[in-house]
């Protein structure tokens, strides 16, 4: 089939077009927010094709992947009247979690009986009010980066794009009580800064901006994954570093609970618990190593990307009938 989507998530992206299908992503002059085209610091295959608007006018499409409220009429639009969910079959993926009113946000595509609405948690689904739509969870799926630990660093990674800017909702404020249990390396977009934001030290609280490539590698080096997320839908980079093989410190928040299961980590809502298990894991590289050895089999049993890409396909193959 030919299924178009906006590249919008890069990471999720990735495992999605692993599947069987060509894959149209549009592309602008701008390269802006509309029209990314294919990942630059993500590996995908040569199934991903860019398309112009006007080359999408004429494009033959089976499937159309919504994941923004806009992309509808933007749909419609450059597929030259074709509208997703009445004459091109049409999902619409949910990445996040409600934001505000929770619990009675309502969802954009509330009330719709034109498309299936996927969201990639049960905690999502069950805090989204979706108005009757047809429902689906797809858990996310992970192209399986391999057992990359070696923990020799006795310092935390924390993976999160502009920490600054999101503040409470990805735990930014803990960062300072937390780097006093162990040094941290902060990667992810716009981290320059934080620790003078943060009043730490330059050594306390490390930030690079890396590909995924580079960005694996450097995750596998450090003794530890540090999830302080509070409000969010479940982290891909949490399971990367559990497929790395990582053990993983995290609030006990939204769907971690379901993703980290006893033996791989410590999950709790008390940040001095969480500020222990660091001095644990840094005092104690066996006991990391085994946690994270844990934690990556629990990860590739139930993100792994066979599952995902097989549950999509189940989805695909009977919305697109």
């Amino acid at each position: 089939m030919n299924i178009l989507l906006w590249h919008v998530h890069g990471s999720w992206t990735t495992a999605f077009v692993q599947g069987p299908h060509t894959y149209l992503v549009p592309v602008t002059p701008d390269r802006g927010p509309d029209g990314r085209g294919r990942a630059r610091t993500f590996p995908w295959p040569d199934a991903v094709h860019e398309r112009t608007p006007e080359e999408l006018r004429r494009a033959e499409v089976d499937l159309v992947v919504l994941q923004r409220p806009h992309e509808a009429e933007l749909a419609e639009r450059w597929l030259g009247g074709r509208r997703p969910g009445r004459d091109v079959p049409a999902v619409y993926l949910e990445h996040n979690a409600p934001d505000g009113d929770v619990p009675d946000t309502r969802h954009p595509c509330a009330g719709r009986r034109d498309l299936v609405l996927v969201h990639v948690t049960h905690f999502n689904r069950l805090f989204w009010d979706s108005g009757g739509t047809r429902t689906e969870v797809i858990e996310h799926g992970i192209v399986d980066p391999g057992h990359r630990y070696t923990g020799r660093l006795a310092r935390a990674a924390v993976v999160v794009n502009e920490p600054v800017r999101r503040g409470r909702t990805v735990g930014t404020d803990l960062l300072p009580a937390l780097a006093g249990a162990a040094p941290l390396d902060v990667f992810g977009m716009r981290t320059e800064g934080l620790a003078d934001r943060l009043g730490l030290s330059a050594e306390a609280c490390r930030t690079a901006d890396l590909p995924q490539r580079d960005l694996h590698e450097a995750m596998a080096q450090r003794r530890v994954y540090l999830h302080p997320v509070r409000w969010t839908s479940l982290g891909l980079s949490l399971l990367e570093a559990m497929h790395l093989g990582m053990p993983v410190v995290a609030l006990a928040t939204t769907e971690a609970v379901e993703a980290v299961p006893p033996g791989c980590g410590v999950l709790s809502n008390r940040p001095e618990v969480l500020a222990g298990a660091l001095r644990r894991y840094l005092a104690e590289p066996d006991a990391a190593a085994e946690d994270g050895a844990r934690a990556r089999q629990a990860a590739l049993g139930r993100y792994g990307l066979k599952r995902f890409l097989a549950d999509w396909e189940s989805l695909i193959t009977e919305v697109a009938a």
